[in-house]
């Protein structure tokens, strides 16, 4: 489903924008750092921020990254979880791609399994 340039892609530092649903139907679009492996994204944060809440609430959400004219865009079933394992390897994938994050004793981790891919087309087999 991915090809070898959006994997390049995918290590290479940049943002993106997560975006859920939030109250009132209303979209709740804010930066973050992500990654993915195995069709799963992962976004590390603290838990009761909106992003996870809204997350939490509706189990979707869409994560799209942009670089110039180069761009990848993920959206699924999403989940927010507390587990010490799937917090630590979030926590690993996330050092390995940007830096070593704070430590924070309220950090969760959202999963999305992704179901839908949009992108470039050197990105999408």
């Amino acid at each position: 489903m991915l090809t070898d340039d959006a994997f390049s892609f995918l290590s290479e530092y940049h943002l993106a924008t997560l975006s859920t649903v939030g109250r009132g139907g209303r979209i709740h679009a804010v930066p973050v750092g992500f990654t993915f492996e195995d069709g799963i994204v992962r976004i590390i944060g603290s838990r009761g921020t909106q992003k996870f809440v809204n997350a939490e609430r509706s189990g979707r959400a869409a994560v799209c990254s942009v670089d110039g004219a180069r761009w990848i865009s993920f959206e699924g079933a999403a989940r927010v979880t507390d587990a010490p394992e799937a917090v630590a390897h979030a926590v690993e994938l996330y050092a390995a791609r940007y830096r070593q994050p704070r430590v924070n004793p309220e950090r969760v981790v959202l999963e999305m399994s992704v179901e839908r891919v949009l992108g470039s087309p050197q990105f999408r087999a």
